[in-house]
């Protein structure tokens, strides 16, 4: 069958309006990264977009190539990795607690500590199993069975990626907006401290206690 280019747009335009949509809902990733945002500002918040696209996009490669497959079959292995997900994310709330409650400089962020947000974004997001069935579930109802499904996956996963960086660094650049608002109140450094850890300790209970998909 020759490669239909209109159909091929239709289909491209159509997962790309259908990425925004899922995209702009908030979820545990948003979440996270605008915590970072607002504790710690705009450098810290963008560190924690790239990671997180970085997690996504391993998640994406990991259902092209069949890691979703084996989770959805697999409830230990998608046990194993939720509460991986799970502990990493209350590891990070027990950070938050021990951290002096100083603010990041809105204007730079040290180096060693962008890696450090930047590893945080990513594994938040790598050790999600939901996200990689998620794109099992998803990125097949736009593969062209004609062309190769690999490389299909692997280019969708790709683009949804980016249209969700595109998406969460406009969460960050709204949130930085309110970041300085609050730090000019007494005592907000040390409300923003434990509010953090909250979130961490939150996404992590989420996390754990997620329902396992359907048919487990």
């Amino acid at each position: 069958m020759p490669f239909d280019l209109t159909t091929s747009g239709a289909t491209f335009a159509t997962f790309v309006l259908a990425s925004l949509v899922l995209a702009i809902t908030p979820g545990p990733a948003v979440v996270y990264i605008l915590t970072r945002t607002v504790t710690q500002g705009r450098p810290a918040g963008l560190a924690s977009v790239g990671g997180v696209a970085l997690g996504n996009l391993g998640n994406a490669i990991g259902a092209s190539l069949g890691l979703a497959a084996l989770l959805a079959v697999s409830a230990v292995a998608f046990t194993v990795l939720k509460f991986a997900g799970a502990a990493y994310l209350v590891w990070l709330g027990i950070q938050a607690l021990r951290s002096s409650g100083q603010g990041a400089d809105v204007a730079e962020v040290p180096r060693d500590a962008a890696r450090r947000i930047f590893r945080d974004g990513f594994f938040v997001a790598l050790l999600n199993p939901k996200t990689a069935i998620f794109f099992a579930a998803f990125l097949p109802q736009f593969i062209d069975p004609t062309h190769s499904a690999l490389g299909q996956s692997v280019l969708f996963g790709a683009l949804f990626v980016a249209v969700a960086g595109t998406t969460d660094t406009l969460w960050v650049l709204a949130a930085s907006v309110a970041a300085p608002l609050l730090s000019r109140h007494q005592g907000a450094k040390r409300v923003g401290r434990y509010t953090s850890a909250g979130v961490y300790f939150g996404l992590g209970l989420f996390t754990a206690l997620g329902g396992p998909r359907k048919g487990a």
